[in-house]
């Protein structure tokens, strides 16, 4: 179930959003929303008198008209200089709607100034003349049932993580290498595709739905070179079709018959020696771009895949997770680590450091305990293993 706007009640601003996370799919309740002490502290604050006028973009729109494509991070970018800071926005409404995390395309947003304050109002849509017709919309809550695919805008461009949200799993320990693992295929193929059968042994009880990952790989701490947790990039996904069996033999001995299953989907290729893994129950969650409550700093450990920089729209795995305060929905500043060059202006011809300069954004969307991933919203130079990365 989720709270859609209707036109009762008076509103300020409309400006949040939802972040459909991952797997498979399911229903959502916007009850759920994760909404931390600290950003109701915000938004309750804000709300008494708005944004200053400082805070603002230095080109904010006098109006926006949400469209489909539009994200929370969009939006926010029009109007504030910080897009993340949008418990601020959020905070203009805060008398008025007690959770508005859905926005939908064709809802119009005015830029309002008063006495160095600015607020936003939903305006009434379009006239045929092409003009506003002045008036707010008056909106009250109303109850509704919703599935993933609601119309409402997210936080962030889903496209570019949903691909990726199957794609990788850390493991705190080296489970996989005692996982049930493909020992052989028909007719000795070297690669498997969807529709192809793979014979598997080990404990296939637990489920009948299998994902399918390559070994492990450690993911070291930068600095301290300490296992943070182990990769294993997924292959595909399998089902079980035949259980392993004992067939007897005529001295009254018997031999294993490994289990047969079938390759479903294939999103790298699949052989023997790959590992399974149970699929997950399915999940949802929606979650915002927001700050850390408390200071943090940390590194990024690697790259997602085989580059040695990353750029824009690019996944990284930091070395710091949900122990140390991480969690879904956190933007965190990415910095470079400032060179060090030769004074030549003296004779001393000294060696000095440069500053570190931030120089781009990180979005956190997959936590673990130790680890985390996070895709580079902006970034002004190639991202490297071992750049830091603080609160923004």
């Amino acid at each position: 179930m989720s709270a859609r706007p209707t036109q009762n009640t008076p509103l300020n601003l409309l400006l949040a959003a939802s972040l459909a996370a991952f797997s498979f799919g399911a229903v959502a309740q916007t009850s759920s929303l994760p909404i931390s002490g600290q950003q109701r502290a915000t938004a309750d604050r804000v709300a008494q008198a708005g944004v200053p006028l400082s805070e603002l973009a230095a080109d904010a729109p006098d109006s926006h008209t949400v469209k489909a494509g539009d994200t929370l991070w969009d939006i926010s970018k029009l109007f504030l200089k910080s897009p993340w800071r949008w418990p601020e926005l959020w905070g203009m409404n805060r008398d008025q709607i007690s959770n508005p995390h859905l926005i939908y395309p064709g809802q119009v947003l005015v830029l309002v100034k008063i006495d160095g304050r600015a607020r936003l109002q939903l305006a009434q849509a379009l006239s045929s003349s092409g003009t506003f017709s002045g008036d707010t919309v008056k909106l009250s809550p109303r109850v509704r049932s919703s599935g993933v695919d609601d119309g409402s805008i997210s936080a962030i461009a889903l496209n570019l993580i949903e691909p990726f949200l199957n794609d990788a799993v850390v493991f705190d320990s080296d489970e996989l290498a005692k996982a049930p693992r493909i020992v052989a295929t028909p007719e000795s193929r070297v690669l498997l595709t969807r529709g192809d059968l793979a014979y598997a042994r080990g404990d296939l009880s637990q489920a009948s739905d299998y994902r399918v990952f390559r070994s492990t790989r450690p993911l070291l701490d930068p600095s301290t070179g300490e296992i943070l947790g182990y990769e294993a990039p997924y292959l595909g996904t399998a089902e079980l079709t035949r259980p392993e069996q004992s067939s007897p033999l005529p001295d009254g001995k018997s031999e294993v018959v490994p289990a047969t299953l079938t390759i479903k989907t294939v999103r790298q290729e699949i052989g023997v020696g790959d590992r399974l893994s149970p699929v997950p129950q399915r999940s949802f969650s929606r979650y915002v771009p927001h700050a850390p409550a408390q200071p943090i700093a940390g590194q990024i450990v690697s790259i997602y895949g085989e580059g040695l920089n990353a750029g824009q729209n690019q996944i990284v795995a930091l070395n710091r997770g949900s122990r140390d305060g991480l969690e879904r929905g956190h933007v965190l500043a990415l910095w470079q680590q400032g060179r060090r060059v030769v004074d030549r202006t003296d004779g001393l011809r000294e060696t000095i450091k440069l500053p570190d300069e931030r120089h781009g954004v990180l979005f956190v969307f997959q936590v673990y305990a130790r680890v985390s991933y996070a895709l580079i919203i902006s970034v002004k130079d190639p991202v490297r293993a071992g750049d830091r990365f603080s609160q923004p």
